[in-house]
């Protein structure tokens, strides 16, 4: 595997495999990579010629208090894991490469209405960073693929509509999110979990499976939300948000809806986790 931290060094790797004709998937991360990473990888690889992945923890998508400098880098570890799984180009640029000008003028992408509710409005500025960043990295790489993990749903929407609205000529494919035997869905920030909260956080993914048997059963959107949101508490969560919004939109469900998605986000100990759950009635 060829690693660089240089733009020039990216596009020329990908401009000789294109000059033969061949196609690029692409698998942006921050790093500190667990098995859902290495699914996409392995899938990028089903999908195209060559794999490019990224790893680069963007500063732009932290806001302040938030865990920047103590996201964990891992990357000696991450790039025998991706060697493994069949990555052939790593891009690893500093934040100096990314942003030469700093973050106070750089030119930013900002993706209207998906990106102000739930993370959004609890991270404000964050799907900024993460379009920002994604739409330089689609520029830089230029893949055919690009592949991104469903436990992020709302950042997945975002980047979807990024893509049509402008235009970019990149098929986006969201894949399953990859869980622990508990059903914990893997995050690098399980690592802030002590045993305990780690023994408890199934909850999250509990919570979510059973208001979507409830609302299948009829009961009432308000009526399986708070009863979620108790077990959650019991638990030894702090839910920051737990919906039922349409699938498509994200906008508020309605009870004729039918393509639904349930989305939590809830910390526990120094750990925010989020989960989801979409589904059709």
């Amino acid at each position: 595997m060829i690693t660089s931290a240089h733009i020039d060094d990216i596009r020329t790797q990908v401009r000789a495999w294109r000059a033969k004709g061949e196609t690029v998937a692409f698998v942006p991360t921050m790093g500190n990579l667990h098995q859902g990473h290495i699914t996409l990888v392995k899938e990028a690889a089903s999908k195209c010629d060559h794999v490019v992945v990224s790893i680069f923890v963007n500063p732009m998508q932290f806001g302040q208090n938030e865990d920047l400098d103590a996201y964990p880098r891992t990357l000696a570890a991450d790039s025998e894991a991706l060697t493994a799984a069949g990555a052939e180009l790593l891009f690893t640029p500093t934040p100096a490469v990314m942003y030469p000008k700093g973050l106070e003028q750089q030119t930013y992408v900002e993706v209207p209405g998906i990106s102000d509710v739930l993370c959004g409005a609890s991270r404000p500025g964050h799907f900024r960073g993460v379009a920002t960043i994604v739409c330089k990295l689609f520029n830089i790489v230029q893949p055919d693929v690009a592949l991104f993990g469903n436990k992020d749903y709302q950042q997945l929407l975002v980047i979807k509509t990024m893509v049509e609205d402008l235009s970019l000529p990149i098929e986006i494919i969201g894949i399953d999110t990859i869980r622990e035997d508990s059903g914990l869905a893997m995050s690098s920030r399980n690592g802030y979990l002590t045993a305990a909260e780690k023994a408890a956080a199934p909850a999250l993914k509990q919570a979510i499976d059973a208001m979507a048997t409830g609302i299948k059963q009829g009961e009432s959107f308000e009526q399986v939300t708070e009863l979620a949101k108790a077990k959650l508490i019991a638990a030894g969560f702090t839910p920051d948000y737990l919906e039922i919004r349409h699938a498509h939109t994200l906008e508020q469900a309605q009870h004729q809806d039918q393509a639904l998605v349930i989305l939590a986000a809830a910390y526990i100990g120094k750990a925010r986790l989020i989960d989801n759950l979409r589904f059709d009635r």
